[in-house]
Parts: C-alpha cells; structure tokens; sequence
C-alpha cells in the first residue's frame, strides 16, 4: 500500500510548524524560540515576533527585553507581567489584562491597547505614540514621563493615573474619565479633551497652547 499521499499532509504541518518557531511540550504547553509560554516562565530578551499568542496565559511573566513587535495578543492574561524595555510595536493587544504588569521604558507605538484592563499597570517612560487606547481602564497607572503622542485615549478611564511629565501631544482625550488624574509639567500641546470629566484633576505647569476645552486657570 502506497502511504506516501497520507503522510504530507503530516509532513506539511510538522514543517509549517517549524517555520514559524512554535511547538508544544508533551505536557502542552505552548513553546516559541525556546519561551515556555505559561504562568511564571522567564523569557528575558526572547524573541517572539508576530507570534500567535491569543487568550494565553502569560501571569507574571518575564518577559524584560522581549520582542513582541506585531504579536496578536489579544484577551491576553498579562497581569504582573515583566515587560520592562520590552518591544510591542504594532502589537494587538486589543482586551489584553495588564493589571499591575511592568511596561517601563516599553516601546508601544502603533500598538492597539483598545479596552485593556490596565489597572495599576507600571509605564513609566513607555512609548505610546499613535496607540489605539480607546476605552482603556488605566486607573490608578503610572505613566508619568510616558511619550503619548497623537494617542486614542476617547472614553478611557484615566482616574488617579499619574501623567506627570507625559507628552501628550495631539493625544485625543474624548470623553475620557480624568477625574483626579495627575498632569502637572505635561504636555497637552493641540490635545482634545471635549467630554472630557476633570473634576479634581491636577494640571500644574502642564503645557496647553491648541488644548481643545482643557480646563482653565492653571497658567
């Protein structure tokens, strides 16, 4: 009998698999270019590219240094995850859970966050420039000195973030909840704020010139 008809197709998903570096353990865990992907794995610096990795489980995570430039993450479980000086640019990380995750000094330009679960997330010094981040719940975050610029932040709930420091500009703050939120020595430069609730919210110093209904008096 000649197997050879039944054996490519085999064949061809054994080679396709290989092709894109992604395998799975005998206990079914998921592995690409040598990353466990699974609650607590250590991946400093892996190189995860483009990589299929929709509604995992990636908690605490070590991910510092990787590179996640356009990876389909998306319902990711992301939450105290280690992406510090981590690159996700053009990364879909569309309802994505990034509760109390490290994203100091990460690279986000062009990512989509479109409801994220962000609460107490750590982005210090990340990079956000054009991100979708509409419907974000980044309350309670911290991305003081965060490069924001031309970001979608419309209808996010930015309550208690700290923004201190952050550049803004063009950023669209739509119907944004910016109740308490921390803007002081920010720069809001030809931002849109229209809808936008700012009871409480702190704009010392911060930098208005083109501001669309930013709120007055804090020359």
């Amino acid at each position: 009998m000649n197997y050879l008809p039944l054996l490519i197709p085999v064949l061809l998903l054994v080679i396709g698999s290989h092709a894109i570096g992604a395998e799975t353990e005998n206990d079914g865990v998921p592995q690409i270019n040598g990353c466990r992907i699974e609650p607590d794995s250590k991946c400093p610096n892996a190189n995860l590219r483009g990589a299929d990795l929709r509604n995992l489980d990636m908690r605490r995570m070590d991910l510092s240094g990787a590179d996640l430039s356009g990876a389909d993450l998306r319902h990711v479980n992301l939450d105290l995850a280690n992406l510090e000086k981590a690159k996700l640019r053009g990364a879909n990380l569309t309802r994505a859970s990034l509760q109390q995750s490290n994203l100091r000094l990460a690279d986000l330009s062009g990512a989509s966050l479109v409801a994220i679960s962000g609460w107490a997330l750590f982005a210090q010094a990340a990079q956000f420039e054009g991100a979708d981040m509409r419907a974000a719940n980044l309350e309670f975050a911290r991305l003081s000195g965060a490069k924001l610029h031309n970001v979608q932040l419309q209808a996010a709930n930015l309550e208690m973030t700290w923004l201190s420091k952050a550049d803004l500009k063009g950023a669209h703050l739509e119907d944004a909840n910016l109740q308490e939120v921390k803007l002081s020595g920010s720069n809001l430069e030809n931002a849109n704020l229209t809808g936008a609730r700012t009871r409480f919210g702190n704009f010392q110093d911060a930098n208005m010139p083109g501001c669309v209904q930013c709120p007055k008096g804090w020359d």
